[in-house]
């Protein structure tokens, strides 16, 4: 049974289990709730965690309270990035927002067997490049482009991590995430749904034509895709 769930996070299903004994041996399948804080800000990382169909946010926090995303992990990746660099300490809030499953591997572990060389390295090496690259790539699409753009790519971002078109979010978390007053994030989604391109009802967006909307979304969505799939060869 596990074996069958390691597959359905990409990391896990590349890496050669006869050559990574000890990881794969003390990986844990856990259930991951909605708002779960699995790390704070300056949070000492006991475990890193690598989502199957749950979807997870690097958030930071300002002295006010407002909030914006820096990141969003699902199954093409892994959460507590900073134990594989060397520094044991979360860098931002780190809030599960789609609930499902996770692969958990306590950090003592997963530091011994990442700094082996060896083809584990490489790949978290490659991933470590490509989720450099999603972050650098959002903060040049929220000071540059329309937040209509902002809004198509993050719900495409949010359709990849979980593999669903149901999407279990509220406008209000949407417009958190983006850095956005809701009443902004409320007229994209009206229009989106006059386009039949989502479905909204009350805490859940239904994609109904993942094509339009890409089409609404900017080149951002683009080179962040082709950076993971140049690297990784995920997709």
């Amino acid at each position: 049974m596990q074996n069958n769930l390691i597959l359905d996070n990409q990391i896990l299903a590349v890496i050669p289990k006869e050559q990574y004994q000890a990881l794969f041996a003390n990986l844990e399948n856990v259930s991951l709730i909605s708002g779960q804080v699995i790390y704070k800000l300056h949070q000492k990382i006991d475990h890193v965690y690598f989502p199957l169909h749950s979807m997870i946010s690097l958030v930071s926090v300002l002295k006010n309270k407002a909030t914006t995303e820096i990141g969003l992990i699902g199954n093409e990746g892994f959460v507590g990035l900073p134990v594989f660099l060397g520094g044991n300490y979360a860098t931002s809030d780190t809030i599960v927002q789609i609930p499902d499953s996770a692969m958990r591997l306590e950090a003592k572990i997963f530091k011994e067997e990442s700094h082996r060389i060896g083809k584990l390295q490489e790949i978290l090496l490659l991933y470590t490049q490509a989720r450099i690259t999603q972050i650098s790539q959002n903060a040049v699409c929220k000071c540059h482009h329309p937040i209509n753009n902002q809004f198509a790519c993050w719900l495409l971002y949010a359709h990849d991590c979980v593999n669903q078109d149901e999407l279990p979010l509220t406008q209000q978390f949407i417009a958190q995430m983006l850095g956005v007053r809701r009443a902004t994030v409320t007229l994209v989604a009206q229009k989106f749904q006059e386009k039949g391109i989502i479905r909204y009802a009350r805490g859940n967006i239904t994609i109904l034509n993942r094509d339009l909307l890409e089409s609404n979304a900017c080149e951002c969505y683009d080179f962040v895709k082709s950076e993971f799939s140049r690297l990784l060869n995920f997709t």
